[in-house]
């Protein structure tokens, strides 16, 4: 089988001179620092808590530790910069101290929060708003010369739900960040990842829809982010809770592979990592003739 080859997606991420190779889906593990996520808010309060929660993320396989200390779950207030300092910047010196060689993303929409993490250390910027809620975040970026990933969400956290409403959402979404990488582009970011936004400001069958397609967005050429983890999309349909969703997570996972997807942003890491390993399998062998 011939593979698609007319869009081609850059396929690394310069991240302070580490460089991470995307050739092959690689894993994003998630650490929560907000009290209230919507799966594991509050349960890295201590040091130790941290420690260990970071040593498992790596050791199941994760190329990316993704920080956040701002809840997006639906209805969440949007937190001052000062909240959100007071629970990330703690957190970031301890896993930078411990686990020196970990590629560190920092999930912020707050262009102040975005300078001082990566000035201590860190490597990404994963920011919700794609720019929307600081203004600043743009330039900010092209100083700091990092890879920055662009999520779709039609709102804010705590408006994202509130009926949204598209005529086409992969196409809406598709031109939505086509124009943001113009601007990033204009202001000399190379490194650009996009994220359809799974759960924000989309109903179900949007949030179906747009995995369904998701290769279209290969039509932007950037490396594509797909974070579905224990998510609202799997347990509406299988009338199941978060802590209950780990299968319907693999399922969902292994489309977006199938798809195109380049990173899986993840709760549950070494799942990930397996399902990452099959589905290269099934698409390596895809192709091979029939024996008898």
């Amino acid at each position: 089988m011939l593979k698609d080859t007319f869009f081609q997606s850059k396929n690394t991420l310069n991240c302070k001179g580490k460089i991470i190779n995307l050739s092959s889906p690689v894993v994003m593990g998630i650490m929560n620092l907000g009290p209230d996520s919507f799966y594991d808010g509050g349960k890295y309060q201590t040091k130790l808590d941290v420690i260990k929660k970071a040593d498992q993320l790596l050791s199941e396989g994760a190329s990316i530790i993704d920080m956040g200390a701002a809840s997006t779950r639906p209805g969440a207030h949007i937190i001052d910069e000062r909240t959100e300092r007071r629970r990330l910047m703690p957190a970031l010196d301890i896993v930078l101290e411990n686990f020196p060689h970990a590629v560190i993303s920092i999930d912020t929409y707050n262009a102040g929060i975005a300078k001082e993490a990566i000035e201590k250390g860190a490597h990404i910027i994963n920011d919700i708003s794609a720019g929307e809620i600081d203004d600043k975040m743009y330039d900010t970026i092209a100083s700091l010369q990092v890879p920055y990933i662009i999520m779709h969400m039609k709102g804010t956290p705590e408006t994202m739900q509130d009926n949204p409403v598209y005529d086409d959402p992969v196409k809406e979404i598709a031109y939505y960040f086509s124009k943001k990488v113009d601007q990033l582009r204009q202001r000399g970011v190379h490194d650009i990842v996009i994220d359809p936004g799974f759960g924000f400001g989309k109903n179900l069958d949007d949030n179906y829809r747009i995995l369904n397609q998701l290769d279209y967005f290969k039509i932007l050429e950037q490396p594509l982010l797909v974070g579905v983890s224990r998510k609202s999309m799997i347990n509406k349909v299988l009338k199941t809770s978060p802590a209950e969703a780990l299968n319907g997570t693999t399922v969902l996972n292994t489309v977006a592979l199938q798809k195109g997807a380049s990173i899986l942003r993840v709760h549950d890491v070494k799942q990930a990592v397996e399902t990452i390993k099959i589905t290269r399998k099934l698409l390596d062998t895809a192709g091979q003739p029939t024996t008898i």
